[in-house]
């Protein structure tokens, strides 16, 4: 039986309050849209620019390995938690001020990253940025919802909406680059700032105000069960895989977190006014597209995360040279934003979904075959198919989320859809993270210091440090073994991702276009 959740779309429940063109008009839905890329461009570029950084973090900070984890996705992790609860506040408060908000303190948190005098410190900023990331998000969603109520032209603005979030992904390890190359790593976060002040100015005279006209009560139970149950359900799931399930910490944070999420998913069902309506996963359609996008930055997020380091400690490539060798993948997944609605047409939902899923599998697959001295040719073409079908599978996932909820319920949506890719993104970083340093430390010399069996950069600077021969064996086995760990990471990634396109192929293979 086909079930179909979707609603008329309507603005008439919402206030415009921009002054100049008449609501609804398309020079206020264009204009408005640009305004709200520049908002998902500042979240992208912070998701990416760190990748660089971390050889030079690793030097300057010193940070232990999971540290080191934490560092990359506590961000992903904190948005994560909070993207449902910001997403619903939004519906109440307003989106646009709730995004204004969380841009200026966006601009705040990246000063403190910028100058963070230790680890610690850089993991508490980073998980800073996630929170006021996780305000700016799902209201530029339901914004573009809001502003676009047909259907094509909404398809055609989530592409652009996604085009520029993986554009700003690939402007992130560009512009990194670009500063390591004549500034501390801090700097990486400062380019944040000048985008904050742009957006502050232009959303106050460009973007719209919407809201739920009906809203009702923030449940705040219901926010902190939703915080506590996805971080500690992460936490569990990072820290077991990466120190094992012998720890009495990690049985703690798993239950209390299942716990939790359970606990959360029973309260909506209950509440006249959930925050977030858990009745839209019976749409086959809904559930195939956040599974989709959770599963698709699984298998992605930590590959792409380690490559960076492949680029720079394996192949000596320098900081710009390792943003520029990432630029495939980034303009593929421009391209495959682009295109997915048009894919879609064409296609429908379900061929294009699940063949992007599947492309994207074997592409990745291919990366499992990667060594020292492959081609840069071949990691270059597999780059760009990688790219294009992850741009295609994240535009048409959230098309197909936005169409299946209440126009009104924008917000919360919306939200889910972003909370699939984060945290998606976090646990590909723990995931793929953990396989690979396992194998990495197995293929270390006995009696390596604990700075070289905690990061490849460790190694390299404990070479350094030794006599030239005995230097020399710790650099190749250190490199050989990383490698050898990231063929294995990419060759599960790509079997996980396979396993994604046939499960999505089932769960619509009952609904209709």
């Amino acid at each position: 039986m086909t079930t179909d959740m979707t609603v008329p779309q309507t603005t008439s429940a919402y206030r415009y309050n921009r002054p100049g063109a008449p609501a609804g008009s398309p020079r206020t839905r264009w204009t408005a849209l640009a305004v709200l890329v520049l908002a998902v461009l500042l979240v992208a570029v912070d998701a990416t620019v760190l990748v660089l950084a971390l050889p030079f973090i690793s030097e300057s900070l010193n940070p232990s390995a999971p540290q080191l984890l934490w560092i990359g996705d506590s961000y992903s992790f904190v948005i994560a938690g909070l993207l449902v609860s910001m997403g619903s506040l939004s519906d109440r408060v307003g989106r646009r001020k709730l995004l204004l908000l969380g841009a200026a303190a966006f601009g705040v948190a990246s000063l403190l990253a910028a100058y963070a005098p230790s680890a610690g410190w850089l993991i508490a900023a980073r998980a800073l940025l996630g929170v006021a990331g996780a305000t700016i998000m799902p209201s530029t969603l339901s914004l573009i919802r809001t502003l676009f109520p047909d259907d094509r032209e909404r398809a055609r603005a989530i592409g652009i909406w996604g085009a520029a979030a993986t554009a700003g992904a690939a402007a992130g390890p560009l512009l990194g680059g670009v500063l390591l190359e004549h500034f501390w790593w801090g700097s990486v976060f400062l380019i944040n700032v000048p985008l904050v002040l742009v957006l502050l100015v232009l959303g106050t005279r460009l973007l719209p105000e919407s809201r739920d006209p009906k809203p009702g009560a923030w449940d705040l139970p219901s926010v902190g069960l939703s915080l506590v149950g996805i971080i500690g359900a992460v936490y569990a799931v990072k820290e077991g895989a990466v120190e094992g399930l012998a720890r009495p910490d990690v049985w703690l944070a798993g239950v209390l977190g299942v716990a939790c999420l359970t606990t959360f998913w029973r309260r909506q069902l209950r509440l006249p006014m959930p925050l977030l309506d858990v009745r839209l996963f019976a749409n086959r359609r809904f559930t195939a597209a956040v599974l989709a996008a959770l599963i698709a930055l699984i298998g992605l997020s930590g590959v792409v995360f380690f490559l960076a380091q492949y680029f720079q400690l394996v192949r000596g490539y320098s900081p710009l040279m390792a943003g520029l060798a990432d630029m495939p993948a980034f303009a593929g997944s421009t391209l495959g934003a682009l295109v997915a609605a048009w894919l879609a047409a064409r296609a429908g939902h379900r061929r294009a979904l699940a063949g992007a899923l599947l492309a994207m599998g074997l592409g990745i697959g291919v990366l499992g075959w990667l060594d020292a001295t492959t081609p840069y040719l071949v990691i270059g073409i597999a780059f760009t198919a990688i790219g294009m079908v992850e741009g295609t599978v994240y535009a048409l996932s959230t098309t197909m989320v936005l169409d299946a909820s209440p126009a009104a319920k924008a917000g919360a949506a919306s939200a889910v859809s972003e909370t699939a890719y984060e945290l998606g993104t976090a646990l590909g970083i723990a995931l793929v993270g953990t396989v690979t340093t396992a194998i990495y430390r197995s293929g270390l010399p006995a009696g390596s210091s604990e700075a070289a069996r905690n990061s490849l950069g460790g190694a390299v600077e404990s070479s350094r440090a030794l006599p030239a021969a005995e230097g020399g064996n710790l650099l190749r086995a250190a490199q050989e073994s990383f490698v050898h760990g990231l063929n294995v990471a990419a060759l599960l990634s790509g079997g996980l991702l396979v396993a994604a396109a046939a499960l999505v192929w089932f769960l619509m293979r009952l609904t209709r276009r």
